[in-house]
């Protein structure tokens, strides 16, 4: 019998019938992981304060505090970038080559999350690698590793306190634990779940046995940031994004529903050409992660050198993720001329692809900043306000990055929420409209997306 059955594919589990959900949830049992998965909240929560916190710390002392104990009292000096990244890379590639766990998930396949519990003995290198790439400068979030660091913290501590948890605990711990940590660079418990959820592909009965402990973890999440900010006096806005400051937008009309599509398909475009080049880049790198690494670091100091001298604006635009940078490109959207903003876009975008296939990082928050970008340069068009081409730009490039339509319409709308709720219709025909187009421009490479 076991010959029989050992090549055929497992069975999906049984799904689950209301009743069996709710006699789950009402048990003695289920209560005991909540308590459970409360502690694991607080904890993982302390440790994304400070790996989020580290971040911040790190990117002062490279870019403030040392070129002033230096001598350069008015700042760093143009060159100062190339041996920062260039050491960066180095650091970075070491924890690829030396440690477990390859540094975490290469960026150029999106956003990794699920495929079973994380392994804790991966956690030293990946907050290693993240930590050094993001704070250091390159164009890659901390999502990524925040996400392996929520899920693998909370194993590790399960695992420290009792060794026979069952493995659906442990998936469930798991789950909460990555609900918590991301809930810190959103400033909403609300996008976490939905981000999670949808990239995971829970669904069904067991939706809850999840969705419950997540967002449980996610509140604490959120009352723990809250709490440390107050607490140490740092704030977490140097780190989580929040509504922008927009003018109001009434309702659209036909023209701009018009020009949503055209921009979106432009997203779309862009976006599949800056991660198939990421993936690209990947193949060579992979093989000399010691040379090349470092080597990209430097080349993504030189592009942002190279745009300060062609725009003027300063290479922070470059550089970095783009998280803190994103309420000021759009509060100061007026200040950008057009052909600034197209140097911005190439240049960033390049500097994006090449840290997407070496460095490792999340690839959420510059895919933002991008699509902020496209959105002010989309608004030069007649009859394109800024605010739902700025909606558009980021929702849909959000979607076509990671390819998840729901979190980039969520995403989308919450940051542009205090202009009203006007805009929502054609970030949805934006979302939309760049998820089928990339979807399309990826099965006709012979390729399916990737899996999240």
């Amino acid at each position: 019998m076991t010959t029989t059955t050992a090549n055929r594919p497992a069975a999906p589990p049984a799904e689950l019938t209301p009743e069996q959900v709710a006699g789950t949830m009402t048990s003695k049992r289920f209560v005991v992981l909540l308590v459970g998965v409360a502690l694991v909240g607080i904890l993982v929560s302390l440790a994304t304060w400070c790996f989020l916190e580290g971040i911040y710390q790190l990117d002062r002392e490279l870019y403030t505090h040392l070129p002033h104990a230096l001598g350069y009292t008015r700042g760093p000096p143009l060159w100062w970038p190339l041996p920062v990244l260039g050491l960066a890379g180095l650091v970075v590639a070491l924890a690829i080559t030396r440690l477990p766990g390859d540094g975490g998930h290469l960026p150029a396949k999106g956003l990794a999350i699920g495929g079973g519990t994380a392994n804790p003995i991966d956690l030293p290198g990946v907050i290693l690698a993240g930590l050094v790439a993001v704070g250091s400068g390159v164009v890659l979030g901390p999502e990524a590793p925040l996400i392996a660091l929520g899920s693998g913290g909370a194993v590790l501590l399960i695992r420290l306190t009792r060794r026979d948890t069952p493995p659906q605990a442990l998936l469930v711990m798991a789950a909460a634990g990555s609900f918590a940590a991301l809930s810190f660079i959103f400033d909403s418990p609300l996008i976490a779940a939905v981000i999670l959820i949808e990239a995971t592909g829970i669904g069904g009965g067991r939706l809850p046995l999840i969705l419950v402990p997540g967002l449980l973890a996610a509140g604490i999440g959120s009352l723990v940031s809250i709490g440390m900010g107050s607490f140490t006096g740092l704030s977490s806005s140097a780190y989580a994004l929040s509504a922008l400051q927009l003018p109001h937008f009434g309702h659209p009309d036909i023209a701009e529903f018009g020009w949503t599509i055209a921009l979106a398909a432009a997203i779309a475009v862009a976006t599949r050409v800056v991660m198939s080049s990421g993936l690209a880049v990947s193949r060579p790198v992979s093989r000399r992660v010691l040379l090349l690494v470092p080597a990209v670091g430097l080349v993504v100091a030189g592009l942002a050198i190279a745009f300060h001298g062609a725009s003027g604006k300063s290479i922070d635009e470059v550089l970095f993720s783009g998280e803190s940078a994103l309420p000021g490109l759009v509060a100061q959207a007026g200040t950008w001329s057009l052909s600034a903003l197209l140097l911005l876009v190439v240049f960033k975008g390049i500097a994006y692809g090449l840290s997407l296939g070496s460095f490792r990082g999340g690839p959420t928050f510059p895919a933002l900043f991008l699509g902020a970008a496209g959105g002010i340069m989309a608004s030069h068009l007649p009859g394109f306000p800024l605010v739902p081409a700025v909606g558009v730009g980021l929702g849909a490039t959000t979607a076509a990055v990671l390819r998840l339509p729901l979190s980039g319409a969520i995403i989308a709308t919450f940051l542009t929420i205090k202009a009203g709720t006007g805009d929502e219709p054609l970030i949805i025909v934006g979302v939309v409209a760049a998820y089928l187009i990339t979807l399309a421009l990826t099965s006709s490479r012979g390729t399916s997306p990737e899996q999240h």
